[in-house]
């Protein structure tokens, strides 16, 4: 996509900033790959189930650790009880890299050891949620393929205002830490058929790259 302004790095939020378009087009088909094939079962691709009996719309499954509300285990608990794919270690580097670009600190040796994987259609939404379940409070990377999607990224303090919306495409990375680690954010909206027609891709995938602090 041309752009009459560049899209550039901006820092949304003390601690929280946007990379656009970190992955080039061949590192996002590369990853999308890969996504795919850890996809397939044992333990790939799911829906959850809210506590309150309901259904996330947006799709999940984990890598390193298996997330489900709320918390951690080895296994797909939630899903066909088979022991959870283990962490790549190119993830890891991936995730090193981006939030140590991202906020100019050295996290060349931060543990990284939890990849969840979503799945956005069309229809897809996550609502105003913090990333609390880990132990550690190590910054949280997240990368996007396929389908633009409106990131709504808000305060440490409730799911309302003040918040900010940003734009993330493929090839996009978000990274909050520090101040911003526990901050509520959310997907309200995702812009389907906008993603990059070289993928094959309907829909969006997003990776959120965490250390969780257990053992």
């Amino acid at each position: 996509m041309s752009e009459l302004f560049p899209r550039d790095r901006t820092e949304v939020a003390p601690g929280a900033v946007h990379l656009p378009d970190w992955l080039g087009a061949a590192g996002q088909r590369e990853l999308l790959d890969r996504c795919r094939a850890w996809a397939r079962p044992p333990a790939g691709l799911r829906e959850v189930s809210t506590p309150g009996g309901g259904r996330m719309s947006v799709r999940q499954f984990g890598l390193g650790w298996h997330w489900f509300p709320y918390g951690y285990a080895r296994t797909a608990v939630d899903g066909d009880g088979a022991p959870v794919k283990p962490m790549p270690q190119e993830l890891v580097d991936l995730a090193r890299r981006t939030a140590t670009a991202a906020l100019g600190e050295d996290f060349s040796e931060a543990p990284y050891d939890i990849a969840l994987i979503n799945f956005y259609d069309a229809d897809a939404r996550m609502g105003m949620h913090r990333d609390q379940d880990e132990k550690s409070l190590a910054p949280v990377v997240s990368l996007s393929l396929g389908d633009t999607c409106v990131f709504r990224f808000g305060n440490t303090e409730s799911r309302a205002k003040p918040y900010t919306d940003v734009e993330l495409r493929s090839g996009d990375a978000f990274v909050f830490g520090g101040p911003a680690r526990l901050a509520f954010h959310g997907v309200p909206k995702v812009h389907a058929g906008t993603g990059p027609p070289e993928l094959g891709l309907s829909g969006r995938v997003n990776l959120t790259l965490r250390v969780s602090g257990m053992v």
